[in-house]
């Protein structure tokens, strides 16, 4: 089968959610065998990840180097991250796959994503990112051009668009590299947002970054449709989706039709920060292909191919 596998936060960081050099390759060591059990079965594996806790880091490094060099820009944090973490996950994954007797190949692309410079969210950015600040030294920031909204007591912090994916301009080379054998490593952090502009001169194309963060569920549902996955599986830090989470009546959510997880989701059954999105992601991919999709864990993530294991979302009827 063609696997796209969405690694969630906690196969990049530490229990704690902390993102030290060592704890991120602890965790990506950790989450390394149940991805090397597929490929080394001979499965062909797309791999994209998370990044925020990484682009936090890079903010900090901002914020505290502002008055000295200019902030680097989100997207080229984005691109960063997209090769730190590539590297990690390249290491551990080689490793893994030779202990397994496997010969194949781990390869990591720097993805772009394409998206609207129309979109709402550039005109009325809302997405929060980073840390709090005093509002003197998100000044500094703001004289960078960057947005800053006053959150009360808390402090001032940044927001910036959340444009929707719109396509993963890269897919070909990813799609080139799994005919080649490889396992791949790309869209990481949802991919660089990408503006297509034309010259009005010359007609000519041209790609530009943007300052933006992308949701990575939603671009890897885009890609998973361009490459004709036959499986997307988002991976998080529970086996299931779960309806009533955190109360008496929580249920998880085993087989159900794309039908019946909108209807959940439109009744509110789904965190906005956290789950809701894992399930817009499948349930695109499910709507628009005709094929399964996948929310759970890293460990059972071999059963959710199989079917048996984790909230697996079928076409309606």
């Amino acid at each position: 089968m063609r696997l796209v596998i969405a690694l969630g936060g906690n196969a990049m960081t530490a229990p704690d959610g902390s993102a030290t050099p060592q704890a991120q390759r602890e965790a990506v060591e950790a989450a390394a065998p149940a991805i090397a059990d597929l490929a080394a079965a001979g499965h062909e594996l797309v791999l994209t990840h998370g990044n925020g806790p990484q682009v936090g880091n890079l903010l900090v490094k901002n914020e505290l180097a502002a008055h000295v060099v200019p902030p680097v820009p989100l997207d080229w944090c984005g691109a960063q991250t997209q090769g730190t973490i590539g590297a990690l996950l390249l290491d551990a994954l080689d490793a893994a796959l030779a202990q397994r007797g496997s010969d194949r190949r781990v390869c990591a692309v720097v993805t772009r994503t394409l998206v609207d410079g129309s979109d709402a969210g550039f005109t009325h950015p809302s997405k929060p990112i980073g840390r709090y600040l005093p509002q003197e030294q998100a000044a500094v920031l703001v004289a960078h051009g960057q947005t800053w909204q006053d959150r009360g007591d808390r402090g001032w912090r940044r927001v910036v668009a959340s444009p929707e994916p719109l396509e993963v301009l890269d897919a070909p080379a990813v799609a080139a590299l799994l005919a080649a054998g490889f396992v791949v490593v790309a869209a990481g952090g949802g991919g660089i947002p990408t503006l297509r502009r034309t010259d009005p001169v010359t007609g000519a194309i041209r790609w530009t970054g943007v300052e933006a963060v992308i949701d990575k569920d939603l671009s890897a549902a885009v890609l998973a449709r361009a490459l004709a996955a036959d499986l997307l599986v988002i991976a998080t830090d529970v086996d299931h989706a779960v309806l009533g989470f955190g109360t008496p009546d929580a249920r998880p959510l085993g087989r159900v039709t794309v039908t019946e997880l909108r209807g959940h989701a439109a009744d509110g059954a789904f965190a906005s920060g956290s789950m809701a999105p894992k399930v817009d992601a499948v349930c695109r991919f499910v709507e628009a292909t005709g094929r399964r999709a996948a929310i759970t864990s890293l460990g059972a993530i071999a059963g959710a191919v199989a079917g048996t294991a984790g909230t697996v979302v079928v076409p309606a009827g």
